[in-house]
């Protein structure tokens, strides 16, 4: 019986998922650097001006996440995982910055930005990138790492995927 980490690591023999993974894991990678290298544009002081709470705390760990999950999708180790994580980090991006521009006032705890416009073509030309990474990563966590990866190599491409 295989283990639980050999079971999310099941993926799709298709080596053109790496292509997927890529894209998904280099975005997150390097913004979650960048994170780290100018806190106060994009991370903490960021953070703060939109209502995230413990942005100071809530900084650097959204930094860790980015930088870790896509290093992990990069490689294709535990991809899945990285993957649902990664999932949460950019589903609270969008409503702390993409839902007030739709709705054009603040949403909870999270300001409202300001734009020379609001509503939804605003919030769909701000969201793109995010709306993106959203379906890439959804898309991983559906077929995992695909053939060209650390888990088909650790856990085996499932035939007929």
């Amino acid at each position: 019986m295989p283990s639980a980490i050999a079971k999310l690591q099941y993926t799709a023999p298709q080596r053109s998922v790496f292509l997927i993974r890529l894209a998904v894991g280099a975005v997150f990678f390097f913004e979650g650097m960048q994170k780290f290298m100018y806190p106060d544009e994009l991370a903490a002081g960021r953070f703060a001006k939109i209502g995230i709470p413990w942005p100071q705390i809530m900084g650097p760990f959204v930094s860790g996440i980015e930088v870790l999950g896509g290093a992990l999708i990069l490689i294709g180790l535990l991809t899945r995982f990285a993957a649902l994580v990664l999932l949460v980090n950019i589903s609270v991006a969008i409503l702390a910055t993409k839902i007030p521009i739709l709705l054009g006032h603040g949403f909870g705890p999270f300001t409202l930005a300001k734009l020379p416009r609001y509503g939804f073509l605003t919030m769909m030309h701000e969201a793109r990138t995010d709306f993106a990474m959203w379906l890439g990563l959804l898309f991983l966590l559906i077929v995992g790492a695909g053939g060209w990866s650390v888990d088909a190599q650790a856990g085996g491409a499932r035939p007929g995927g």
